[in-house]
């Protein structure tokens, strides 16, 4: 389970931030007091999203993080409502699946059920080819 992603957010940035990720389910929790003048965290179901103020943040060009929403289509409404970039994708797996961006630019992957679990091997078996490292098609 990965506890938490932290996304580097410009402070301005930071109530429209939060905001974005309250549309996908998570609330707002309160970090260490060491840090609360550093970061504002948010959490859904266990997984934490932790926003670093910076005023020069890093945003990767193609990372993302991505979230399954309960409520597909009703999430990305509110998303385009709110004046948030969304992309439909792909449906690679067979379920919808579209990117949003948050107010500083970072790209979260929305998906309204994530893809299949490969099974894993049992000890002492190899693992299959399925989890070799291959060539990704560019509609990532």
């Amino acid at each position: 389970m990965i506890a938490h992603v932290a996304l580097e957010t410009r402070p301005a940035d930071g109530p429209a931030a939060t905001a974005f990720w309250i549309e996908l389910g998570f609330v707002v929790v309160d970090p260490p007091a060491s840090l609360r003048a550093r970061a504002a965290w948010l959490e859904r179901d266990g997984t934490q999203i932790h926003l670093l103020w910076t005023e020069q943040p890093t945003v990767m060009p193609e990372g993302h993080v991505a979230v399954v929403v309960p409520d597909y289509a009703g999430t990305l409404e509110r998303l385009q409502s709110a004046g948030h970039p969304v992309e439909p994708r792909t449906e690679h797996w067979g379920a919808p699946r579209a990117f949003a961006w948050t107010p500083g630019g970072h790209r979260v992957e929305l998906m309204a059920s994530p893809p299949a679990s490969p099974p894993l091997p049992s000890p002492g078996e190899p693992s299959p080819s399925a989890y070799a490292i291959t060539e990704q098609p560019q509609d990532a």
